[in-house]
Formats: C-alpha cells, structure tokens, sequence
C-alpha cells in the first residue's frame, strides 16, 4: 500500500472524527491528576480592582465587556479598567499598565495568544489571572475545566472564583542563521517541527469558519514530509541524536475534541512532558492517531516520552516552532524551562480533577 493512499485513509478518519466533534467535545475527559492538583481556595476579598486586558477585534469581545460591567457594578465594586489589545501591541504593555493599576486580578478577554501575553507579565507576581476564552482553541481555559462555550459564566469564575497556582513553562529561540533570538511564556504546549509547521500554515478564513478544526486540514496537507536530526538534552543530561518530524513540550495535555493529547502532563507537577513524534511513513502517523485517540498505553518506537524540568534542542537547519498555537520563529536551538507553581490563576469553586 503506497503512502499517499494511506494519507487519504488518515485523512477520512480525521474528516469522521471532525464530523462528530459535537459529541466529542460534550464528552469530560478523563484526567488521573488528583495527586498533584492542589485545592483551590478563596482570594478573601470583599472588593476588588479589576482590570481587563481585551483583545477587541474578537467576535464577542463586546458582550463580554458589557457582562464584566454589569458584575462589577452589581457587586458594588469599582469599574473596571480595560486595556484593549493592539496588532502592534498584543498585550504586554497593557498587561503591565494593569500591574501598575493595582488590580487585585485581571481579566485576559481573547485567544490563546492574549492569554499567554498576560500569562507572561504576571507570572512571578501575588496578582491572579483571569481567563475570558473568546478564541478558537482555548487551551489553558479548556485545561482548568473552564466551559468555553459559556461566557457569562466564565465571568462569574473570574471575578468570583477561587484561585490556584499553576505552573508557567518559558522557551529561548535562537536562530543562528540570522543571529537573533526571542524568548517567551507559554501555558499548555510549545513545540519545534511539524507542529509549528501546521500552525503557521493553517488558513485564518477557515479557522474563523470552522474552529480548531482548520488545523486538521492543514495536518493532513503536511504528514508527507522527511525527519530531521536533532540533538536532545534533558535536565543537562548528555545529548541524544534522534531523528524527528516534531517535539512537543507539555505543561498540560487537554486539547479541543476533548482529546488528552497527553494525558500524564499535569499543570502544577513542576515538570515538562516531552513527546518526541519520529514517523517515518503514514503508517506511523496512523499508528500514533490511534495511540492519542483510544489511548492506549502500549509503546510506540515512533512516539517516545520523557519527563524533564529543562530541555534543550540543538538542529543543524532552521525549524518552525511554535508557542500555545502560535508561530514564534524558526530556531537552530530552543531551550525550555519550567517555572512551578508560578502564576496564580481564577478557577471554579471545587474544580474537579478527575
């Protein structure tokens, strides 16, 4: 059976598990993380100061103002500050405006992208996140059992919720082609390959159609392609040559479908997961499809594993990488660092973890 007719085979059972993804994302996943998740508790405060950093362009950005108004006024509080987003500013100066505001939390109202901004200002500091999801995958919201399809509730969760930390992961891109270099926070997964690859190639009109699910089709447009030599290191540990299509970096595993792409990263252990993809063929990617659907345990030689609180990845040529879904740069070296327990975020009251 040649290759191509085993990419349209993959590519069928993608399109009917995109044609049922409305049961799919009904279903809780299923999580084994009570021995790390912390209780939430309350932030004890009677009023708060509440700042909003809102990505305004989003398709619900004016509904949800509207509702973090109207809360704030009938709780009697304050009104709310709002910072709106730029496209030459996605939120890193309006992040830090409201620091020094001195908001009690603030409010990241848009995609992953404005999530993982704010994310990345207030790491570090006592001030708590919280989420407004009006984007197209939501990851963190989605990973702290935030229903994102719900928007007034979610305001009530971050304005009245309970809080916890979590930890926030950061990854160096260095480029030694062109001698520059970037480094940045990211929340749920990061990664160097096919994955950025497929992120920076997805078609904008067709996610603002369909959802997370564009980032199928242009999956499926590069399974075909050739591994590339790496060289790994894990917690300073000597290197490893491997040859890969992709590596992903995990701080948490829950993407949408209600797929735990990674079901042993868990959000506050003080540790990374790292899944090393190296198909050689659609045999491969068939094989690993069915291992993240079903879940099954057995091991793949094409799918390795690893736990690992620094890692660093060297590549004799420039490779895509990517951050929370977004593209961050091509890099002849990434190195990525977990920083535990380090952002303080709004969750339901009791979030359940299994």
């Amino acid at each position: 059976m040649s290759d191509w007719l085993l990419y349209l085979i993959i590519a069928g059972v993608l399109a009917f598990a995109a044609s049922s993804w409305w049961g799919v994302r009904r279903l809780k996943a299923r999580h084994v993380r009570s021995a790390v998740w912390e209780e939430t508790h309350s932030p004890g405060l009677g009023r708060q100061k509440v700042a909003v950093v809102l990505n305004p362009i989003k398709a619900k950005s004016a509904e949800a103002r509207a509702l973090i108004e109207d809360a704030c006024l009938e709780a009697g509080w304050e009104r709310p500050r709002f910072f709106d987003t730029t496209a030459e500013d996605p939120g890193f100066s309006q992040a830090r405006e409201a620091l020094g505001y001195g908001a009690d939390v603030v409010l990241a109202g848009g995609g992953d992208g404005t999530v993982r901004v704010v994310a990345e200002v207030l790491a570090g500091s006592d001030t708590a996140m919280g989420l407004i999801p009006l984007g197209t995958g939501n990851l963190l919201a989605r990973n702290v059992h935030l229903d994102v399809y719900d928007l007034p509730g979610n305001v009530q969760t971050a304005l009245f919720g309970h809080q916890r930390f979590i930890d926030t992961a950061r990854m160096r891109v260095e480029n030694s082609r062109t001698g520059g270099s970037t480094e940045h926070t990211f929340l749920v997964i990061a990664g160097i390959g096919m994955d950025a690859e497929v992120v920076g190639d997805t078609n904008d009109g067709l996610k603002k159609a369909v959802g997370w699910l564009a980032y199928t089709e242009a999956g499926v447009r590069h399974l075909p392609g050739r591994r590339k030599k790496v060289s790994i290191a894990l917690d300073d540990q000597p290197e490893q040559t491997r040859k890969i299509r992709s590596v992903l970096f995990a701080n948490c595993g829950l993407i949408p479908g209600g797929i735990d792409f990674i079901p042993q990263a868990m959000i506050d252990d003080g540790m990374l997961d790292v899944v090393v993809m190296s198909p050689r063929s659609a045999i491969g990617w068939l094989a690993m499809y069915w291992k993240i659907l079903l879940k099954h345990k057995r091991n793949l030689p094409v799918m390795s594993y690893y736990r690992s609180g620094k890692i660093t990845i060297r590549c004799a040529e420039p490779m895509p990488t990517q951050l929370d879904g977004d593209p961050s740069g091509e890099a002849t070296r990434v190195t990525i660092q977990v920083a535990p327990g380090s952002l303080l975020i709004r969750v339901k009251d009791g979030t359940e973890t299994d």
